[in-house]
């Protein structure tokens, strides 16, 4: 094995709590959104409304986890009881979200996601965070977060095959809802325990000056922080768009049934999983952003594919999305690599560990674009008239989805790409960096 190069296990284990944190990220925007309008009779505004501003509430909270995940010192580390303390609060939110009778109203939904954001924040935040300090290699990085990438696939994959297995056992409006729920409540404490119990955290110094909830704007003094947000905005919000309108768009635009618009889903994170190892290599072989810019091209591929297959035909519409699917993992896993790259530029500038806080700006910027698509895309769809409960929408709401999950994410993807190209922090730069810090490290 390579020097510094982490083992299969250690890698599995740190990122076996996605297998449940991600029925906490994509599900909720693609499935619960269409069950709270088409099956709890709440009206589609109402939703949106909701989802938009319960995340974007949530963002506030970010900043402020991160710097005291930066300012704790306990034997077991910064980050590793924080991920344990937000399972508690996950769990419930599963009871409430996933369990919800009719005649439920806006308050309760808010609750619900109330719960789940504010407990999703702590855990996925606590583990990134942990994450960039697994390793300080360019390289090795970019494998840490495919594994974590690929376990948040493999969770989603698992989750979403769930409907379609209870729906076959017990058909119903409600059953593949209910079916995610329990799944939750039982693999998210399960899957955390891996991490926590075998895999060890590195200490901070105890020397260290701590960081503080006032050091936020001074990251934003940083032309690759700056860079990374505004990507992670942009294709966050494209994605989220995506996801949220993905059954809409198969069921209502392409003509597919419900049960396969679950599969053609699946498929999608199929080919995501498929994708991500490329993403990897291609990242290695060239450099991180150049390949996450590809990637973003490779999306707009992927909805053109989805836009020009027959109505309908159910070999075309797997084919696809598994096609669509490939560049999902890229965005995820490379952005987080290039943020502790970031984390290192920011250390040498300013001799502050803000590792914390770092990840809870870039966790900040995923949540306003997953909050803005599901609030765009639902009082978009109501403005051009589409109805959910309807096969034959007229020509004005069509037209207005294919806009809303074809062609704004389509230019999202080009403005990231874009952006990308020019990168300043590039892998000669990183090592520069690594070597400073290391310097600074003997000398002290």
């Amino acid at each position: 094995m390579q020097p510094g190069r982490l083992t299969r296990r250690n890698l599995a284990l740190f990122a076996a709590p996605c297998l449940g944190l991600a029925g906490i990220g994509l599900p909720l925007t693609v499935y619960l959104p269409s069950f709270y309008s088409a099956q709890l009779g709440m009206e589609l505004s109402a939703v949106g409304v909701a989802f938009m501003v319960v995340r974007l509430l949530d963002i506030a909270l970010d900043p402020v986890l991160g710097v005291l995940m930066d300012r704790t010192r306990t034997r077991f580390g910064r980050f590793k009881p924080w991920l344990a303390a937000g399972i508690p609060l996950l769990m419930l939110a599963s009871g409430l979200l996933f369990f919800a009778r009719p005649g439920v109203g806006s308050a309760y939904l808010i609750a619900g996601l109330c719960l789940a954001y504010g407990g999703w924040s702590i855990c996925v935040l606590a583990q990134t965070s942990w994450g960039s300090l697994l390793s300080p290699h360019y390289n090795e990085r970019s494998r840490v977060y495919g594994w974590w990438q690929a376990f948040n696939l493999i969770g989603l994959l698992m989750i979403l095959t769930l409907p379609i297995a209870a729906n076959r056992i017990d058909p119903g409006p409600a059953t593949g809802i209910r079916s995610m729920g329990l799944y939750l409540i039982l693999m998210l404490p399960l899957s955390a325990a891996l991490a926590v119990l075998f895999v060890k955290e590195p200490p901070p110094l105890a020397t260290a000056p701590l960081a503080k909830l006032s050091d936020w704007p001074k990251l934003m003094q940083s032309a690759s922080v700056r860079r990374i947000l505004l990507v992670d905005l942009m294709i966050g919000l494209a994605f989220g768009m995506d996801g949220a309108l993905f059954l809409f768009f198969f069921t209502k635009a392409k003509g597919f049934t419900e049960g396969f618009a679950s599969i053609g889903l699946l498929l999608y994170f199929i080919g995501g999983l498929i994708g991500g190892p490329l993403w990897t290599a291609v990242a290695r072989r060239f450099s991180k952003h150049l390949a996450l810019a590809a990637a973003s091209f490779c999306s707009i591929a992927g909805l053109l594919v989805l836009y020009v297959i027959p109505n309908g035909h159910q070999g075309w519409g797997a084919a696809a999305s598994v096609i669509s699917g490939l560049p999902y993992a890229a965005a995820n896993q490379l952005m987080r690599s290039l943020m502790a790259d970031a984390g290192d530029e920011e250390k040498l500038k300013s001799g502050v560990d803000r590792t914390g806080l770092l990840y809870a700006v870039l966790t900040g910027t995923s949540k306003i674009g997953a909050a803005l698509a599901v609030g765009v895309t639902f009082v978009g769809l109501d403005m051009f008239g589409f109805d959910p409960h309807s096969d034959h929408n007229g020509a004005e709401a069509v037209f207005g989805l294919h806009s809303l999950f074809l062609g704004l994410p389509g230019l999202l993807f080009v403005l990231a790409a874009l952006m990308l190209i020019r990168y300043p922090l590039t892998r000669q730069r990183h090592d520069e960096i690594r070597e400073a810090l290391e310097r600074q490290s003997a000398s002290s």
